[in-house]
């Protein structure tokens, strides 16, 4: 927490001008007015609310403390401050012995909850009732820090005859206020007072030192906490077509699923995650306060872990937005075969380009099209090759960083440091062999855009918490710089692995899977996708014709039948990839079943007895070496130009590089381009 200065620019009391501020206040309660100078903005302001609350200037001390049963009550209710205080008030009482000071911790309504220091001082602060148990409000005790700290919610210092009460100005202290770290919530006060000889500026330094170091404890024990609430948690979120929020104990909403958004906006309400509204209702304390019209009480779960309650689910209805029934047609998000070529029409806004009539894909298209009007991260699940960048671009197509840039990055066959300098950038003479006038990084590009990062999981776990730093602060740091950045873009990963699993295993920071996952769509495979082989086949080869000069193609029924028979491992991108092998292949306009490649026919023949499939035979007796036939000719096509073949394979170039090793095509590069 830093220091805030008072409106008149004085942060500090002045132990010589104490004369004249006790000339004003005595001419203050005879109701004259004030020297300009004589006093400080501050102490001005707090005596006028003392005399509007009738406080008498003559008090001696505060009132009596509580009694101990009330006082463990407010302990109790203010467990988790003095949990995090307790270590930094331990220090204190070493740190403030023999310096004639003494801290206190006080909650909201000023009450002193526990105090440490110097113990000759804690006997004279007795004389005032400077006690565990006391109210130091101002509309108690007039003038004094604590009360006036959470009166202006800033670090204040009152010496001596600035307090309003005649029996206190034998006193200076120094306070300010301790917030919350999700929202800046007040949650208590730290003081340290002493006699007035023991006045210091430093004290108004500690007092705000200590309170960021509660602070930090504070995130700490949040975050922690969170984590916890989070795992409890992971049971509901499996399967069912209805809107799930998690919300934690003081009703903030930190995970939704998928369906959240659409659920809730179907009863007349909005979630946005980026920028959380706190339902009070839903917070532990809040018990018995009126809910939001849109929610009902039956949809509220209790989220429990070894008998503590840690949070709260909200698990809504959605009524429009199942599954389509198998019995009606797909309207809204089908894709019609037009004679010359293939559209999408009547997709969502920005996912005109992806070819399905498959229920479930567009279930995946319609919650991705809800998720992108909102600005929080999306985790996209699927196996590789069904799509997960087209609905990367078709997220950021629709979402409000359309109009910045989209910048994608493959986290997968990457050294660590190479992925770092992508992701952060660095400054000129980072390292050796750094690019004059230093990179900028990936991240850094995406500022104003969306950044996307396929292959999440397999970025290097000392990696990820920089990454998660980036999403909480809103910051980088380029390699070599000590100065940060400020970025803002939408995030949107993909994997084809189980995170959740991942995290068990320790190959996957907890808390860097709770920042990324905040949503999650899965795309299903291609093999589950009923009509969707011949529709892309149709779509592609008409693709491929145009884009290679080539006169019609058309595929028969029976090459269409073994297509679909086909279990499609690598998903579109390997249909996407066989098709172009076809088209390229042919001689004629007519293709038939022995235009499959010979990898496809061996493995329907294997699949089905053997001859169910005719082709002609050939020795290939893996779909690796198809795969690797495939990148030869695409090395072939490009003379050795392995940007523009991995743009033809539709594969990442890091992907590529990592293909032509396992595959030992290092000799076809070079024989290609020597020639």
């Amino acid at each position: 927490m830093n220091a805030v200065r008072t409106p008149d620019g004085q942060m500090f009391s002045d132990p010589g001008n104490d004369a004249a501020v006790m000339a004003a206040w005595e001419r203050f309660l005879d109701g004259g007015a004030r020297p300009s100078d004589a006093l400080r903005g501050l102490i001005d302001g707090s005596w006028q609310r003392c005399q509007q609350h009738n406080v008498d200037p003559d008090k001696r001390r505060a009132p009596p403390p509580v009694g101990e049963s009330t006082l463990a009550s407010l302990k109790q209710r203010h467990d988790e401050l003095l949990q995090a205080s307790a270590p930094v008030m331990a220090c204190a009482r070493d740190f403030l012995a023999e310096t004639g000071t003494v801290m206190a911790l006080a909650d909201t309504s000023s009450t002193i909850l526990t105090m440490e220091g110097d113990n000759p001082t804690l006997g004279s602060a007795e004389s005032i009732h400077l006690l565990p148990g006391v109210a130091w409000s101002e509309r108690i005790c007039g003038t004094n820090a604590i009360g006036t700290a959470l009166a202006v919610g800033q670090p204040v210092q009152i010496h001596s005859a600035e307090h309003y009460c005649a029996g206190i100005k034998r006193w200076t202290c120094s306070a300010t206020v301790i917030r919350h770290p999700q929202d800046g919530e007040i949650l208590g006060v730290v003081d340290v007072s002493g006699l007035s000889e023991t006045y210091s500026r430093q004290s108004l330094a500690l007092v705000v030192t200590t309170a960021s170091r509660i602070e930090s404890r504070l995130t700490m024990l949040e975050m922690e906490r969170r984590y916890r609430l989070l795992e409890a948690a992971l049971p509901y979120w499996s399967g069912g077509t209805d809107g799930i929020v998690l919300f934690d104990r003081r009703g903030y909403p930190i995970k939704a699923n998928e369906n959240a958004q659409a659920a809730i906006a179907a009863f007349g309400a909005d979630l946005d995650l980026a920028a959380p509204r706190r339902i009070p209702a839903l917070a532990l304390e809040g018990e018995g306060q009126p809910l939001p019209a849109w929610l009902r009480p039956e949809w509220r779960v209790p989220v429990t872990s070894r008998g503590e309650r840690l949070g709260t689910l909200v698990v809504v209805p959605l009524p429009r937005l199942g599954r389509a029934r198998a019995a009606e047609p797909v309207r809204d998000l089908a894709v019609e075969p037009v004679v010359q070529g293939l559209r999408a029409t009547d997709l969502p806004a920005g996912f005109a380009s992806i070819v399905t009539v498959d229920p479930g894909l567009c279930e995946a298209l319609r919650k991705a099209d809800q998720l992108a009007r909102s600005r929080v991260p999306v985790l996209l699940l699927g196996e590789t090759g069904v799509g997960k960048e087209e609905f990367a671009q078709g997220i950021h197509r629709a979402s409000p960083f359309r109009d910045g840039p989209y910048v994608a990055l493959n986290c997968g066959g990457l050294s660590r440091e190479l992925l770092a300098s992508e992701l952060f950038g660095y400054v000129d003479g980072a390292f050796t062999g750094a690019r004059k006038g230093g990179l900028v990084g990936k991240i850094e590009a995406a500022n104003g855009g969306t950044l996307f990062l396929d292959e999440l999981g397999e970025m290097p776990l000392d990696l990820q918490p920089h990454l998660l730093r980036v999403l909480e602060q809103g910051e980088i740091y380029r390699l070599g710089e000590n100065v940060p950045r400020k970025v803002n873009f939408r995030l949107i990963a993909a994997t084809h692995r189980d995170l959740r699993q991942e995290v068990a295993a320790g190959r996957f920071r907890m808390d860097f899977y709770y920042r990324v996952a905040v949503t999650s769509i899965r795309i299903p495979s291609l093999r589950d996708r009923s009509g969707d082989v011949r529709l892309l086949a149709a779509h592609f080869v008409e693709l491929f014709r145009e884009r290679h000069g080539l006169g019609p193609r058309r595929f028969d029924e029976a090459l269409l039948a073994a297509l679909e028979a086909h279990a499609w491992p690598g998903n579109v991108r390997e249909l996407r990839n066989v098709i172009e092998s076809m088209v390229l292949m042919s001689d004629g306009e007519d293709l038939g079943i022995d235009a499959l490649p010979l990898e496809l026919v061996e493995a329907g023949a294997g699949r089905m007895g053997g001859g169910a499939m005719s082709a002609p035979t050939a020795a290939v007796c893996r779909i690796a070496d198809g795969e690797a036939d495939l990148i030869r000719r695409a090395i072939a096509a490009t003379n050795g130009n392995l940007t523009k073949a991995a743009r033809e394979l539709d594969i990442a170039k890091s992907t590529l590089y990592q293909k032509v090793r396992q595959y030992g095509l290092e000799s076809e590069i070079s024989r290609v381009r020597s020639a």
